[in-house]
């Protein structure tokens, strides 16, 4: 039984996961934190909370609410910043055998482009992931990856500047996804993750004031699974790039339907903090629905929901 996946089959480097199930950004912190609970090297990949050129301190609080079916967010990338990073993170990342993609955000294309430049060469870094669509943050994120032509030119940026494979995140709060996922593949993204959050906000009906410190945040979980599930759908269609799932992800059957949607892998995050087995769990739960349907590869489930 092969649940083994190539993530950047276009890139010298490649990127091949044991299995489909990562992480996503932003929920496992550097990895190290995780790895306290689980067996991290039963998991395809990690992925690393975003990452700066400088140090963030992230938004006021309050910074995490329980939503009907779902989390808002609104931490604001808060991190060590890419030198402390590269001085005390890879170098425990290189002795795991879990492959860690680092996330990236910047406030400029420049800056995007010089964060790639610093992760190149670094052990223990095996890609990056542009975030393009964090909804928190006043400057950058969200705001590159609304238009085609500037996440394009971010992803132009990052490619110029690294051999290590990339994949982009898209966010879902634009018009057409399918337009973006286009742009950035032409620009030479090799795998495209998605769906970030969706904006949202809650009014604290006591205080009668927004409960976010930040006034809005990103809604994950179950809550938006059936609209990153659609558009995961109609880009796969659209690219020749393997697709990262990811949004509202809590179960094999979840993970099923992303694969079967015509993800090659998928992310999760919001499902970890209620049960932090959750990934583990759906890598049993594949194997287990692999086994049942007489299916030999993970590759044989990718797309087969697509309609002619």
């Amino acid at each position: 039984m092969n649940l083994s996946v190539e993530l950047a089959p276009y890139n010298k480097r490649g990127l091949q996961l044991k299995n489909p199930v990562m992480t996503a950004s932003g929920t496992a912190g550097y990895g190290m934190e995780y790895a306290e609970l689980v067996d991290i090297e039963r998991l395809g990949a990690i992925v690393s909370k975003a990452i700066t050129l400088k140090p963030r301190c992230g938004n006021p609080q309050i910074r995490l609410a329980e939503t009907a079916s779902g989390l808002l967010n609104s931490i604001g990338l808060q991190n060590v910043g890419v030198d402390t990073l590269i001085k005390e993170k890879a170098p425990i990342w290189s002795t795991w055998g879990v492959p860690v993609i680092v996330n990236i955000a910047g406030e400029s294309i420049a800056e995007y482009g010089e964060l790639a430049h610093r992760l190149e060469g670094v052990a223990g870094v095996s890609g990056i992931e542009i975030n393009v669509s964090c909804p928190n943050v006043a400057m950058g994120g969200m705001e590159f990856g609304k238009s085609p032509e500037i996440a394009a030119a971010v992803t132009e940026a990052v490619k110029s500047r690294t051999t290590l494979p990339v994949m982009v995140k898209l966010t879902p709060n634009v018009t057409d996804i399918t337009e973006i996922a286009r742009a950035v593949v032409e620009a030479g993204a090799d795998a495209i993750s998605l769906i970030n959050t969706l904006t949202g906000m809650i009014i604290d009906v006591s205080t009668r004031k927004p409960l976010l410190g930040s006034v809005s945040g990103g809604l994950s979980g179950p809550a938006i699974k059936p609209i990153a599930l659609y558009m995961v759908y109609q880009v796969s269609q659209a690219v020749d790039v393997p697709i990262i799932g990811c949004g509202g992800i809590a179960s094999a059957d979840d993970a099923l339907e992303f694969i079967m949607a015509g993800a090659t892998a998928i992310q999760m995050g919001t499902a970890t903090m209620v049960n932090p087995n959750a990934p583990l769990e759906v890598v049993e739960g594949l194997e287990r629905f692999m086994d049942s349907e007489g299916i030999n590869d993970i590759a044989e489930l990718v797309g087969v929901a697509r309609l002619p």
